[in-house]
């Protein structure tokens, strides 16, 4: 068990076989961390443009 606790990664490359990872460093994973990141930005924006419309009345 502390064996694992040893190996284990955050982020791990494409053509590594462990299997102690969270994230795989491919395509995939960076193109959903971008979508992820647009999505909190867009949110963001929206707070603030909310904040602004509502908080004149």
């Amino acid at each position: 068990m502390e064996n694992e606790k040893e190996d284990f990664e955050f982020v791990k490359e494409a053509e590594d076989h462990k299997k102690n990872y969270i994230l795989k460093k491919d395509k995939i994973t960076k193109g959903t961390m971008l979508f992820i990141i647009i999505i909190l930005v867009l949110l963001g924006i929206a707070v603030v443009y909310s904040g602004m419309f509502f908080g004149e009345s």
